[in-house]
């Protein structure tokens, strides 16, 4: 098989339009490009399009006229043609894209969802899938109630790990969080979280999920549930009769309006998800916000200085249990998952550096945003709200937070003691 034929399997070359697969092809031949300088040929033209920066004969046309191309032949002239393509794509990922020329699409994305019931037959509990001692983590316990999101925010991968037209709800999850219960420790804390294969709150009481898991919070004390959303609908909770368990803590995922419109489709709005959140303090529940993921971008400083200074002026911190910071962090399967799929996205204009085993932004970037977003906050927040980093390397904590671990374990029992200090004080 040659090199022609090769790439026509590769799933990002397969994904691109006709014209962008043929021109890819004819300097293939031309140059007789190896295969992987053809797939390296095709992620770019992904990227340029996913950014809106295409096609790729913009960009890389020029580039055959320049002298130190042409000074050269075969395969060092091949090798420099690249070099100054991937440079040209370091200065786009290293710019702050500009969102407010990538207005969200007249359109935006919709889904054809069907819902079902099932019983997967797995472990109703897991630990958060990114865990692990090269990050600082949490131990968050992981409870996947529901499975699949009925968002389609641009950076997301639980559409990598579910079939994309159906959500799972558990056929019998009262019975499972019953099973669940009788093997805690009642001595014991646990943070579980059900908002890492799903929006917590989004579906409301579908298939009776929120009936159960407010009956297992409410019978078990020791566990701190954690909702998590990005979504307005609160309906449920604020019209539950009768008192609702102080161990549930809701928490929101917030950005500025511009990444909502452009990034994150299908989700409530800013102002919809801080309306949400001032209904369920009402309610006599702690809040919390996951300023996650913090995107650099063109005018990045005002808006997540609005952002915070919208939150303060609406929360108290003795209501608000915590604040975490966290930026986009891929896998390459998700890189690769998210080439394929033609949308419209900046999320990927970032100059990707291996951390801790994945791909973020570069330590000193990451440092700016997570030090200007903690610096926004007033002191008593800092005094009486838990903040820390998601999924972040353990040498950024000091310099940004001006506080560190030693271990996840240490981070595990400080983050559990400042909520349930937070619970008992509600």
């Amino acid at each position: 098989m040659d090199t022609a034929q090769r790439i026509l399997s590769d799933p990002v070359f397969a994904s691109l339009p006709t014209d962008e697969q043929d021109y890819i092809l004819s300097i293939g031949t031309t140059l007789r490009l190896s295969l992987q300088y053809l797939r390296n040929l095709a992620e770019i033209s992904a990227d340029l399009s996913m950014w809106e920066e295409g096609p790729l004969k913009r960009v890389l046309h020029p580039l055959f006229s320049d002298e130190s191309v042409l000074r050269r032949s075969g395969t060092a002239r091949n090798a420099r043609i690249m070099e100054l393509l991937n440079r040209k794509m370091d200065v786009l990922r290293r710019e702050e894209p500009d969102y407010s020329s990538f207005p969200p699409p007249r359109e935006g994305p919709s889904r054809s969802i069907q819902f079902a019931a099932a019983d997967p037959g797995t472990s109703l509990l897991g630990t958060c899938p990114v865990a692990g001692e090269k990050t600082r983590c949490c131990g968050l316990l992981t409870l996947d109630a529901v499975m699949q999101c009925g968002c389609a925010c641009s950076y997301c991968s639980i559409q990598s790990f579910y079939d994309e037209q159906q959500i799972f709800f558990h056929s019998n999850l009262p019975q499972r969080l019953r099973e669940l219960g009788s093997t805690l420790d009642p001595k014991k804390i646990y943070h579980i979280g059900t908002g890492q294969s799903s929006d917590s709150l989004m579906f409301g009481n579908r298939g009776g999920v929120l009936d159960a898991l407010i009956e297992f919070a409410r019978e078990h004390p020791q566990v701190i549930l954690e909702l998590k959303t990005k979504s307005g609908n609160i309906s449920y909770l604020s019209q539950y009769q009768g008192d609702l368990p102080k161990n549930i803590i809701c928490t929101w995922s917030v950005n500025p309006q511009q990444i909502i419109d452009a990034e994150e489709h299908l989700t409530a709005s800013l102002e919809q998800r801080l309306t949400a959140a001032r209904r369920a303090a009402d309610r006599g529940l702690l809040t919390g916000f996951h300023f996650h993921p913090i995107i650099r971008y063109r005018g990045w400083q005002d808006g997540f200085g609005d952002l915070v200074s919208r939150i303060t002026e609406m929360f108290d911190p003795q209501e608000t249990a915590l604040v975490s910071l966290g930026t986009l962090t891929f896998i390459k399967p998700v890189i690769r998952k998210l080439r394929t799929m033609g949308i419209r996205s900046k999320v990927l204009q970032i100059p990707l550096t291996e951390v801790s085993g994945k791909f973020s932004y570069p330590p000193d970037i990451k440092k700016e945003l997570f030090t200007y977003v903690y610096g926004c906050f007033p002191d008593a927040w800092k005094q009486q709200v838990f903040f820390y980093l998601c999924m972040e390397p353990s040498d950024l904590w000091e310099p940004v937070l001006r506080r560190s671990y030693p271990d996840n374990s240490t981070f595990e029992a400080a983050m559990k003691d400042a909520y349930m200090e937070k619970i008992l004080s509600i």
